[in-house]
């Protein structure tokens, strides 16, 4: 099934099972354990129980975090080697001097208004990535992410 077409609006990914059910879960579950260490002797089991479900949150958590990082990586290099293809050569000396934020942050730009964005990314020290994405004019989604 096709995505529809990103934007600004709609280009972060949501996924239902992941971010409506695990994460509730996990949430109730370190409630719960912080409910029986508070309501009954404190044991063993409800410590434990209470550091388990603290632990399995954050292994959720990392989980994302590392298949994030990962993405802008790839994000990073992506871009990098797009912007020596197109950018004028008076800007190409300047690929490294973009963070990974703003890198991540221009990939939606289509080749014809890179460049521009570019160097008002960089003449401006933007940093937001928010700030960077609504400058984009014409959206080219990224339907293959994490």
């Amino acid at each position: 099934m096709a995505e529809k077409p990103q934007n600004l609006q709609n280009h972060v990914r949501v996924v239902p099972p992941y971010h409506m059910f695990v994460f509730p879960v996990l949430f109730v579950n370190i409630g719960w354990a912080i409910y029986r260490v508070v309501k009954f002797p404190i044991s063993f089991p409800t410590v434990f129980g209470v550091f388990l479900s603290v632990a399995l949150l954050l292994l959720a958590l990392y989980a994302r975090l590392f298949v994030l990082t990962v993405q802008d990586r790839v994000i990073r290099l992506e871009m990098r080697l797009r912007l020596a293809e197109i950018l004028p050569s008076d800007l190409r000396p300047r690929i490294p001097e973009f963070t990974v934020a703003q890198l991540v942050s221009m990939r939606f730009a289509c080749d014809a208004e890179l460049p521009a964005l570019a160097r008002k990314v960089l003449d401006d020290k933007m940093s937001d990535r928010k700030a960077i994405k609504q400058l984009v004019k014409n959206w080219q989604g990224d339907y293959v992410r994490a």
